[in-house]
């Protein structure tokens, strides 16, 4: 059974009991006001892969990964938030309409997760069209004491009817400052409450009982995750950045309303950097799907890079990283395609069983992708059988190795010349060039092997 490390717990457990049938997943998702980059999309890569791995153990998975088109603002990172709505500012910046900024970038966005290979969840809820859960939400936390409205028409959630905050991200409420930046706010009770409805008559705005205004960011996914899917949650994802506040707000509304824990395993990603810095607009540092498609990579060649690292790994991607991701790819491809031509063979047990053992350990894909490189180069193993375990495995990586099948193969850009030349190099008995050319083939994907009837190629 599918282990992973639970953040609230600091341990590694297995994600539903023995014996469960189904699976319920909530991810936290994009904020639609930018591309995504390729950082964002290692956390739902966490998430396809946790949904893969179930599906393979005969779970019926369900998974609600939500759209954030209102109420995200600016500046995040306190309890409470103030500034501007950051789908809003970039409608501004553009100069068109919020609700065609936040389609135009959740389109993208889902354009981005489908080239790479991630299956789409089951509900996508946007925060624009489901208000209604969240104001009925709200009203239950002010009627169960949890919540209360201020004079302005704003509600906020009083931190210290939940006595457990904290246990996801270790600040607990006895040791929280007020934000360093500003004043406290004069119409909390405590300065680590938090807004879940502000008051405003800006654009994105509705009616509510309390007055006209638009949600706090933490209250859109405990109202979405509990109505979609209901008040037992499996595992909820993430990136680590979310663990404070979002999360732990988000676990104490949700808790409050439903009177008990309602997900059992908070499960976080670390960060990505790239070139050794954090990926960031504000660094300059940021890449994006489509520069990676623009070098001529496939992109699925980051989903097998991200997987070289675990998923709680703080990594560091560079473009050399991604272009050997993108030669294996394709060697593995050539290989699948190459065996695919070999009576088929039953699957080989030991080794398969060592790689679902280790994307069952808290998915340990570094090891699966050593053992499955010691598989493709077992000679031992029948082509036939090497065949139906890629396959197998596909279903979980998501590396669509089948591609090749059947497909005319074509040499890539000045790989022809090279085979030339080395064969002018052997017939000269020149073996140090013959070598070096050898290598520069391997390097543009292109296997070469000497036979007694010449040189092969795959």
């Amino acid at each position: 059974m599918l282990r992973l490390y639970d953040t609230r717990n600091r341990e590694v457990q297995p994600v539903v009991p023995d014996g469960a049938r189904s699976l319920r997943m909530y991810t936290c998702g994009p904020t639609v006001y930018r591309h995504a980059h390729v950082g964002n999309l290692r956390s739902y890569l966490l998430s396809d892969l946790i949904r893969r791995i179930a599906e393979r153990q005969r779970l019926r998975v369900t998974v609600c990964r939500n759209i954030t088109d209102v109420g995200h603002l600016v500046d995040d990172a306190e309890i409470d938030p103030t500034g501007e709505d950051k789908v809003l500012a970039q409608a501004r910046a553009e100069g068109r309409a919020w609700q065609e900024i936040a389609r135009f970038y959740e389109e993208a966005f889902t354009a981005d997760t489908a080239a790479l290979n991630m299956r789409p969840p089951e509900h996508s809820p946007r925060a624009s069209e489901t208000i209604d859960l969240m104001v009925e939400m709200i009203a239950k936390l002010i009627e169960k004491g949890h919540a209360y409205a201020t004079p302005d028409g704003s509600v906020f959630f009083e931190a210290g009817s939940f006595p457990s905050y904290g246990e996801i991200s270790g600040n607990r409420l006895d040791r929280l400052k007020p934000g360093h930046r500003e004043a406290v706010d004069p119409r909390k009770r405590f300065h680590a409450d938090w807004a879940l409805w502000k008051s405003s008559d800006r654009e994105a705005t509705w009616d509510t009982p309390w007055g006209r205004g638009f949600p706090g960011w933490h209250i859109e996914c405990s109202a979405m995750s509990l109505r979609l899917l209901g008040e037992h949650i499996d595992v909820h994802t993430g990136g680590i950045d979310l663990r404070f506040p979002h999360h732990e707000d988000e676990r104490a509304q949700s808790d409050a309303t439903a009177g008990h824990e309602v997900v059992r395993h908070w499960v976080h990603g670390e960060h990505l950097l790239f070139d050794g810095r954090k990926m960031a607009k504000s660094t300059g540092n940021v890449v994006l799907l489509r520069d990676v498609a623009e070098q001529g990579l496939d992109p699925l060649a980051v989903r097998l890079a991200l997987m070289e690292h675990r998923y709680r790994q703080q990594m560091n991607l560079t473009w050399d990283t991604l272009r050997a991701a993108d030669r294996t790819l394709r060697r593995w491809r050539s290989r699948v395609a190459e065996w695919s031509e070999s009576p088929s063979s039953p699957m080989p047990a030991e080794p398969v069983a060592r790689i679902e053992a280790a994307l069952d350990d808290d998915l340990d894909t570094p090891l699966a992708l050593r053992l499955l490189r010691e598989l493709d180069r077992d000679e031992s193993i029948a082509p036939g059988s090497r065949f139906e375990a890629f396959l197998h495995l596909d279903q979980i990586l998501g590396l669509d190795l089948p591609a090749d099948i059947g497909r005319v193969r074509v040499l890539p850009p000045g790989a022809a010349e090279l085979l030339e030349q080395r064969e002018r190099a052997r017939t000269a008995r020149d073996w140090a060039v013959a070598d070096r050319l050898r290598d520069e083939l391997a390097e543009l994907g292109v296997k070469v092997s000497d036979t007694p009837e010449g040189q092969t190629w795959s």
